[in-house]
């Protein structure tokens, strides 16, 4: 079975199972401004929707970190419409989901979205997940490229 990760922003928890079974339930941090979706780059607030697993960095600044596939074709479509990001930007993202990619992240609605370690004792990340380091090692563990991560409001 594969395992899911699901990060609830109010409450400030990550929880990671497989088949149901809760393997890790660890405290985050978030953006700056939590609250809400993130709209564009340095909005300092953390995406909300469906993502993956896209990069995994063992030499991150921040002891350990997993790159989240954000943004994801809804989140190119909303961009789009709101007119924050080109028709070209939206079709390359979406390609990019589509084929399994990590998407471009170098548009206006920003990128390098990641769960990494660092501390989570208060919001202080740029729009990422933040986990204390001993949580990022056991998560890091069971997170390959892939695994699936649903962050809620």
């Amino acid at each position: 079975m594969a395992i899911q990760i699901v990060i609830e922003k109010g409450a400030r928890v990550l929880t990671a199972c497989e088949a149901g079974h809760i393997l890790l339930r660890a405290k985050i941090a978030l953006g700056s401004c939590p609250n809400g979706r993130k709209e564009r780059e340095g909005d300092g607030r953390t995406p909300e929707g469906k993502y993956t697993v896209c990069t995994r960095n063992p030499q991150s600044k921040y002891h350990l970190s997993l790159g989240l596939s954000y943004p994801n074709a809804e989140d190119a479509d909303r961009g789009y419409a709101a007119r924050v990001i080109t028709r070209a930007d939206r079709d390359a993202i979406a390609a990019a989901i589509s084929q399994g990619r990590r998407p471009p992240w170098d548009t206006a609605l920003g990128g390098f979205i990641m769960i990494h370690g660092g501390g989570a004792s208060r919001d202080w990340t740029a729009g990422c997940v933040a986990l204390e380091d001993a949580d990022m090692d056991a998560l890091w563990d069971i997170s390959p490229i892939g695994t699936e991560v649903e962050i809620r409001p």
